[in-house]
């Protein structure tokens, strides 16, 4: 992957999670929606963050599991 292509996603991956930050302060919109591919964006691109966000999805996983 290029280097422009990785700006790219983490742009967009950055601009994905800030507007999913905003729709989880505003009851109508949905913030959930947008966050996961913002963190997917930047998990594609960051390790660490791709480690976090599947330790999330275990975790939830577990949870729904019980």
């Amino acid at each position: 992957m290029n280097s422009l292509a990785k700006i790219i996603r983490v742009v967009l991956g950055i601009i994905l999670i800030l507007i999913g930050l905003v729709g989880g302060l505003i009851p109508i919109f949905q913030g959930w929606i947008f966050g996961l591919p913002g963190l997917m964006l930047l998990g594609s691109v960051f390790p660490s963050v791709k480690r976090m966000t599947h330790k999330i999805v275990s975790k939830a996983k577990k949870k729904l599991k019980r």
